[in-house]
This record gives C-alpha cells, structure tokens and sequence, in this order.
C-alpha cells in the first residue's frame, strides 16, 4: 500500500504538518458525483481521506468530457466508479458510498456524518440543495458550493455566520420551495452577477434555461476546464478554512475568468529585452 507520507511528500511548504494531519481527519460529504467527481479527485491528491459519496445517477458517455471517469465506467453508479477512482490514487482512502439523491428526508444524517459539505448537486434540483444547505446551517458544517462557468467558475462559501443559500436565490429563509421554479431562481441569481461572467457562459445559461421553461430537459453545455477551475477553488477554499485563513463568504460570489486572464495584461518579465 502507497504510504500516506510518500503521496504528500510534495505539499510540503504548501501545507503544514499539523494542517496535513487536520485534512486528512476531515470528513468530506460529496454531495453529487458529477462536478464532485473531480473535485474529490483533487481532494484525496491533496491529503483528504474520509468521503461519504452520495448521488443516485449513473455514469454517461456525455459526462466523459469534463467528469472524472472512463469509457469503461459508463453506466456503472457514479459513487461506485468514483469511489473505485479514490481508491486507485489512494489505497488506504475511506469512502461510503451512498446511490441516492439527496433530500429532505436524509439531509440531516447526511449532514451529521461530515464536517464540510462539498455540494456539487445539479441545481436543477432545488429542493435538495436548499434542504442539504438548511441541514448545513443547522448543524453548524460548513458548505462550499461551485459550479462550471465557460471556461473559467463561481464558488461560494456558506458558513454559520454567512450569508445564505436561501438569501443568495432570492428564496424565503425558511419553509418549503417545493413548487419554486430554478429557471427563475437560477436565472435571478444569473441576473444578479451577469456582468462579471464570461459572456458565453451567459448566453449558453439563458439559453438553457429558457428551453427548461418550456419543459424541455436541457444538460447545459459544460466544459472539462471549467470543471476543473470549480474543483480547484473548492479544495482551495476548503484548505484555507482547515487552516484558519481568511475565505470571502456568501453574499459574496467567487468569480475565476480563464478566457480573460488568458487574454489580459501579464506581468512583464523584469530583465526582458522584448
């Protein structure tokens, strides 16, 4: 078996021994195997040893662009090949499996049985997500929730101090949102940070959600880069919390332009002759 020592020998300067020992104690709840599969991949590279994987979806030939799985795991249960995938990088790994979706039902064991929440859920599910957020608040665990965008990614840090999932959404603070309908909480949140997002991602979104509107079932166009800018935000985020930096939390939202960076200024090499 791969000692632990040996795959993290090269986080150090990075990450401090006694931060190395809080991350690999950390329970991790990962809510939702798509996004989340990549975020867990960069997760256990980085240290992170207890997972519960939850989500009741199967793996898709359409996921293989941006998700962490291969050919092979095409319709195998998503928490099975990923825990499968954890397992490869890091033999001594301890995942639970759970092939359900998240509800109001069992967010609060879900919650419990975790100290920081990833959520990654499709956000085409509303009540899950508010139910696994208002468990999260309740319980005292924080949450960092990202999602793709184009080629770059948002993320937001909910803590018991913050701002809220509900507040964010534009949502009652409590009570049910069965009946609300995403593509107007989705879109009002849109509305609110359009501006500052890739253009693309913006026209692609709307589009999206005008045709889920109209009752048609639309996968919005996702992108291996912005998945993996998502992912690495929220390990980022996660590292800073354990260590006790400082992070920005909701209401604020984390913007990450890949496209625009790559076509900004730079930084000048000093010494250049160019």
């Amino acid at each position: 078996m791969l000692p632990y020592e040996t795959l993290i020998q090269r986080n150090h300067g990075y990450i401090a021994a006694e931060l190395q020992a809080r991350i690999r104690s950390t329970r991790i709840l990962v809510a939702g195997c798509g996004l989340g599969s990549v975020t867990a991949e960069l997760a256990v590279r980085t240290g992170f040893e207890r997972f519960a994987l939850v989500d009741a979806d199967e793996v898709a030939g359409h996921n293989l662009n941006r998700q962490c799985y291969v050919a092979e795991d095409v319709g195998r249960p998503k928490v099975e090949a990923l825990a499968g995938r954890l397992r490869a990088i890091s033999p001594g790994v301890k995942v639970e499996t759970r092939k359900f979706w998240v509800n109001a039902d069992n967010a609060a064991e879900l919650v419990g049985g975790c100290d920081l929440v990833f959520d990654t859920i499709d956000f085409l599910d509303l009540p899950a997500i508010v139910a696994l957020h208002d468990q999260a608040r309740r319980q005292n665990r924080p949450v960092v929730s990202a999602f793709s965008a184009g080629w770059g990614a948002a993320a937001a840090v909910f803590t018991p101090q913050s701002g809220t999932l509900r507040g964010l959404c534009g949502l009652p603070e409590s009570g049910s949102v069965e009946g609300a309908s995403y593509p107007e909480v989705f879109g009002r949140m849109l509305a609110g940070i359009a501006g500052r997002l890739p253009a693309d991602f913006v026209a692609v979104t709307r589009r999206a959600l005008v045709e889920m509107a109209d009752g048609r079932p639309c996968p919005a166009p996702q992108l291996a880069a912005g998945a993996a800018a998502a992912a690495s935000l929220m390990v980022t985020l996660a590292v800073r919390m354990l260590a006790g930096q400082p992070v920005t939390v909701a209401p604020n939202v984390i913007l990450v332009d890949m496209a625009g960076l790559a076509c900004g200024p730079g930084i000048r090499v000093v010494g250049s002759k160019d």
